[in-house]
């Protein structure tokens, strides 16, 4: 790699990484203190790990790997957001990332491991044993004006997630994202694990997470990570039994328009291509497309 230099995160990184973050991606959305705490503190039993790639002390680029622990699917390791500052392409960074990603996984156990590119970065990824499997559709919504708040229909509550008791806020998110499309499912949701990485996670705008609630029960949910005045919307879900009543547009226009009135000015999300109610309701709310990725797969050997 030249004069690039590949090394171990560290939590002092998070500007820098949050600032490429911004440039390669825009639309995704999480903060420095976020990030120094996914760093210093990662989530538990993923044995998860990070590298960054400087140039001249400088971080050009960033790459993350861990074992899901999401799912029931035994041996899935993960690489997330590998990426490199434009400016410092085609020197070796981006394979010194993957190599150092993919013995991680192999050493944790993975037979398996599972990754994102933009249709540019595809054929990297298949040069390196990598088959494109799925369509991640990303999207935008402009908050000036904000959505108005909705008026819930008869019998249906809606609620921030502020005050309410996590377990009740993980048991919607668990159940309504069983069968959610993807690689692999979404059906082993541990609650320590998300109590880390969800609820207790710096971005998290309680206040602008809304819940649908009927006959005092949690039944549909829009939860908000948000960076300044950019937010993601990071799972919007209704439970099984009550899909088809319009909860899921319901809960997330009124997250959208509690984050707008906290400040949010661009709201981000992401939808896989498959995921047709999702991206019908996304539609009707105004987000306009701004990218894709592929899900990428490889069998470890």
């Amino acid at each position: 790699m030249s004069d690039l230099e590949i090394r171990a995160a560290r939590p002092d990184d998070a500007p820098a990484v949050v600032a490429l973050r911004k440039l390669v991606f825009p639309y995704l959305v999480r903060g420095v203190e976020s990030t120094r705490r996914m760093i210093d503190q990662p989530p538990p039993g993923e044995d998860w790990a990070a590298w960054v790639v400087e140039a001249d002390g400088q971080v050009v680029g960033w790459a993350s790997a861990y074992r899901n622990m999401q799912t029931s699917t035994p041996g899935v390791g993960e690489i997330s957001t590998l990426h490199v500052h434009p400016d410092h392409r085609r020197r070796g960074a981006g394979t010194a990332l993957l190599d150092a990603a993919l013995d991680h996984v192999r050493a944790i156990g993975s037979t398996r491991v599972l990754g994102h590119a933009r249709a540019e970065a595809l054929p990297f990824a298949q040069r390196h044993g990598f088959t494109p499997s799925r369509e991640l559709r990303y999207s935008a919504l402009d908050l000036d004006p904000a959505p108005p708040m909705p008026e819930p229909p008869p019998g249906v509550r809606l609620l921030p997630a502020a005050g309410l008791d996590p377990r009740r806020v993980h048991r919607v998110d668990a159940e309504a994202s069983r069968d959610e499309p993807g690689d692999v499912p979404t059906d082993a949701l541990d609650y320590d694990l998300w109590h880390h990485e969800c609820w207790e996670n710096l971005g998290l705008d309680r206040e602008a997470s809304t819940v649908a609630e009927i006959d005092g029960e949690l039944v549909a949910l829009s939860l908000v990570k948000r960076d300044g005045d950019r937010m993601w919307s990071d799972f919007t879900g209704t439970l099984p039994a009550h899909r088809g009543r319009g909860l899921a547009r319901l809960t997330k226009q009124a997250a959208l328009h509690a984050a707008a009135a906290r400040g949010v000015r661009t709201a981000y999300t992401s939808n896989d291509g498959a995921n047709a109610p999702m991206l019908a309701v996304n539609a009707r709310l105004g987000y306009r497309p701004v990218d894709s990725q592929w899900s990428c797969r490889r069998t470890l050997t």
